[in-house]
């Protein structure tokens, strides 16, 4: 790896998240009791930036909020964290979401309105933060945006979960998703041929990668430094860990570890940000 710190963004998605505990999700008719609430701005754009961040130094994340209340707060916050926010406002309201974390850690996730998204034709100066990028994370936005990134870039990875601005000719150099989760394996076939690498997590399994040549291989889990409390966020930390380590110039099987290690860290905390890898643990 590089002396040098590699400069990294992301661009995608942020959700405004009110997360309790539970002793178990409740069943249709149930109530049950919440404890420890807590709010945070969060989702797949959010948690990543916040990882790269620790890891880089700093970190851009370039994405959407509603001109209210839960947008400022995003920003504030994600600023406290060391992420330069570089949002298009927009007159509708930033999406927000409720967590329940039941007593094994594993967290169910209910959203409320659409996802904001990124225009990269939007004109907006947000995307001079991509200049000189050596790797960003791609969560969410349209076509335009997904093809800004690629520009500035030298390494671009992307979830599924970026949807329609997949599957459209850009070439992406990883794609990261959950071998368990039925919508991101949906999405694959459209984007799947345009990726050198694909990386497929899951959980404490470890995990399987396939490349473009059609080698492949997998990784072992990394064993959590803790006793796991809370799940949220362990798939995006492990992108962000992924996305760093193929900025800074790791080989597939190093960057998946050290993925691997920020997957397990993030599973140690209360929340995405409690407990997740940083430049001096590395």
């Amino acid at each position: 790896m590089s002396s040098r710190q590699p400069k990294v963004a992301v661009v995608g998605h942020v959700e405004w998240v009110q997360f309790a505990r539970v002793a178990h999700v409740p069943c249709a008719g149930e109530v049950v009791h919440a404890c420890d609430p807590f709010e945070e701005p969060a989702g797949g754009g959010a948690v990543a930036a916040v990882q790269l961040s620790r890891l880089a130094g700093t970190a851009a994340l370039v994405t959407a909020l509603g001109a209210d209340e839960h947008g400022r707060r995003s920003v504030a916050r994600l600023g406290e964290l060391g992420v330069e926010v570089c949002a298009r406002l927009v007159q509708a309201p930033t999406r927000r979401a409720v967590t329940l974390v039941d007593a094994a850690g594993e967290r169910t996730i209910t959203t409320f309105g659409p996802r904001l998204e990124p225009l990269g034709g939007d004109g907006g100066t947000r995307w001079a933060a991509l200049a000189g990028t050596d790797a960003v994370y791609f969560t969410a936005g349209d076509e335009a945006a997904l093809c800004a990134a690629r520009e500035a870039a030298r390494v671009l990875v992307a979830s599924p979960r970026a949807r329609d601005a997949l599957g459209n000719g850009i070439p992406v150099d990883a794609l990261v998703l959950s071998a368990d989760d039925e919508i991101e394996r949906g999405e694959l076939d459209r984007a799947q041929d345009e990726a050198a690498l694909v990386v497929f997590t899951e959980g404490a399994r470890g995990g399987s990668y396939l490349e473009g040549s059609g080698a492949g291989g997998r990784w072992a889990a990394a064993r959590p430094p803790g006793e796991p409390v809370d799940s949220y966020g362990c798939g995006d930390s492990f992108a962000a860990g992924l996305t760093y380590g193929l900025g800074a110039g790791l080989g597939t099987a190093d960057a998946l570890a050290l993925a691997a290690r920020c997957g397990a860290m993030c599973l140690t905390g209360r929340g995405p940000y409690e407990r997740q890898l940083s430049a001096r643990d590395l």
